[in-house]
């Protein structure tokens, strides 16, 4: 399992260190107003990822302490995920903003909702990692991964749907894009073509298919975020600032679409170069160098 990330992961972490980055520098006021009232979630998913990254490092190192850093791993990387969908729904839900700071409670991120998001998130992460096993691998874990795929797929299906149901209710501008005319009428193509991805999983799944899974699991995810985009626009920050308000100077972005225009060609060319190298299935007698 950990082979098969082994030489592509560690540039996983650059979309990281590129989205908070890239937050301050395009919507610096964005980020002075949504940090503080996340600082508790981000910096427990930050935790989570360092020790994640450590115990993947020392579990090749060691006999002795090898299931302590594997339960690590999976320790660190649950609570990064928990903390990502904690963060993601706590924005969803709103923060409170005067004079454009935060004026909301130290807690106000620990809500039902969040809860729910973040275990959807989780759970989420699940079935990316089952669907990438199922392609990655053979044998007893590939069946393994396909059977934990298929449970984690109709609990994602079910959490979304949770989610989304509940979303409308917490703002009323969430109520009208999604259910009032004509934005309904544009709305309803995410849910269709959710349905579509739900189908190809399934059907990937159980055919004995090794790349459909993976891609089907991949696009509800995107198809999640462009539901969230939906809700959201033009604001960044829900109900409290738009895109533009938030936006830094014309100079600036100027400057950094620039610099976008040329890092993220490069990024994406020696991530796809990296994947390509080592595409189909891991040779479990190759160890990690």
């Amino acid at each position: 399992m950990t082979n098969s990330i082994a030489p592509v992961w560690d540039g996983n972490e650059t979309w990281l260190v590129l989205g908070g980055g890239g937050l301050m520098a395009v919507f610096p006021l964005a980020y002075a107003t949504v940090l503080p009232a996340l600082y508790v979630p981000i910096i427990l998913m930050l935790l989570g990822l360092i020790f994640r990254g450590v115990a993947f490092e020392f579990r090749f190192r060691t006999k002795r302490w090898k299931p302590l850093w594997e339960w690590g791993f999976a320790g660190g990387s649950t609570l990064a995920a928990l903390m990502q969908g904690v963060a993601l729904g706590a924005l969803v839900q709103g923060i409170q903003i005067e004079g454009r700071a935060y004026a909301g409670a130290w807690w106000d991120w620990l809500t039902p909702f969040t809860m729910l998001t973040g275990l959807a998130v989780a759970i989420g992460y699940a079935l990316l990692g089952a669907t990438w096993l199922n392609l990655k691998t053979t044998g007893a874990l590939q069946e393994k991964s396909r059977r934990i795929a298929l449970y984690s797929g109709v609990a994602t299906l079910a959490l979304i749907g949770a989610v989304s149901l509940w979303t409308p209710f917490l703002e009323p501008i969430y109520f009208q894009r999604w259910f009032g005319f004509p934005t309904a009428f544009f709305s309803a193509f995410v849910p269709t073509l959710l349905a579509a991805c739900a189908f190809g999983l399934w059907w990937g799944l159980t055919h004995d298919k090794h790349l459909l899974p993976f891609l089907a699991a991949l696009g509800i995810f995107v198809l999640s975020f462009v539901g969230i985009g939906i809700s959201f626009y033009p604001y960044i920050v829900p109900g409290a600032l738009t895109i533009a308000e938030a936006a830094a100077p014309d100079a600036s972005l100027s400057f950094l679409l620039v610099g976008a225009l040329i890092l993220i060609p490069i990024i994406l060319a020696y991530t796809g170069y990296a994947y390509w190298v080592f595409r189909g299935k891991v040779d479990p007698e190759e160890g990690y160098h």
